[in-house]
């Protein structure tokens, strides 16, 4: 056992010896030649600095380091600070609406489930009282719907559905507040873009009869210019229209849960025989 152990020491001090010399080897040739290349650099780049031009490669590559929000920038001078401007605006307020409106339907969401059995427990251990407590304390329109039809609980199940529907056609309302709002910006941006389009193909078409001859640089100035509004109207239609069609779900799956729930309280009430007949 001594013998194997002696050895494989051995072996390991052989190793560890030739790469620590293999390694000062290698940090010598490097050195040496790091120190030629920058004597040979030192004699050459004087002349090459001079004689050297610019690659095509070496352009391209300078030329994509210009950020996105530059050309951008660009892109909107180009095409006009008056249409673009209101473009932008258009975007601005449309994407405002569709925040608060994502916000508030994301603070609405209730797990309608979870409330009935809290409604349920509190029916059977407190009465009314407890029950229209447990609603109060829990927010969103579910509760609030919740909380009209148990105060009403009292003058019978018809006032009670009555009040349920009543409620929740308010709470519906509050719903969808402002998305006629962003419906009518998504409309709004293509078309101010087309507007600007037909102002620049018109504005370019006036030079030309300025002119009084058609040069394919001004022409392709003036459509380039021109198509750039529609462009920015497009892309701010199709921003806000994604936002729409998420806000205009979450609508109908909550109106959905309302509905659901309001059956299941209305069922719940009458299983008690809380309610008069």
């Amino acid at each position: 056992m001594k013998k194997v152990l002696s050895l494989l020491a051995l072996t390991g001090i052989l190793v560890l010896g030739t790469v620590q010399y293999s390694t000062a080897q290698d940090s010598i040739d490097t050195t040496a030649n790091t120190e030629m290349a920058a004597d040979t650099v030192e004699e050459t780049s004087p002349a090459a600095a001079e004689e050297t031009p610019a690659t095509p490669e070496e352009t391209t590559e300078e030329a994509e380091e210009v950020g996105f929000h530059t050309a951008i920038k660009t892109k909107f001078i180009e095409g006009g600070p008056a249409f673009m401007g209101i473009v932008l605006l258009v975007l601005i307020l449309g994407l405002a609406l569709c925040i608060e409106r994502i916000i508030y339907l994301n603070l609405a969401t209730t797990n309608t489930e979870r409330l009935l059995e809290k409604i349920e427990h509190a029916l059977n251990n407190g009465g009314i009282e407890a029950a229209k407590e447990v609603c109060k304390n829990t927010p969103g329109p579910v509760a609030s719907i919740f909380y009209q039809g148990l105060d009403r609980s009292e003058e019978g199940i018809e006032i009670v559905e009555k009040s349920i529907i009543s409620y929740g056609s308010v709470q519906m309302g509050l719903l969808e507040k402002g998305v006629s709002w962003i419906s009518l910006f998504i409309a709004l941006a293509p078309m101010l873009g087309f507007m600007g389009t037909v102002i620049g193909m018109i504005e370019a078409f006036d030079a030309i009869e300025a002119a009084g001859d058609i040069s394919p640089s001004l022409v392709a100035g003036g459509i380039k210019v021109a198509l750039l509004t529609t462009v920015f109207g497009l892309i701010t239609a199709i921003i806000l229209q994604i936002f729409y069609n998420y806000i205009v779900s979450k609508v109908d799956n909550l109106v959905n849960s309302m509905e659901d729930a309001s059956i299941s309280l209305v069922d719940l009430l009458v299983k008690s025989e809380i309610t008069k007949k």
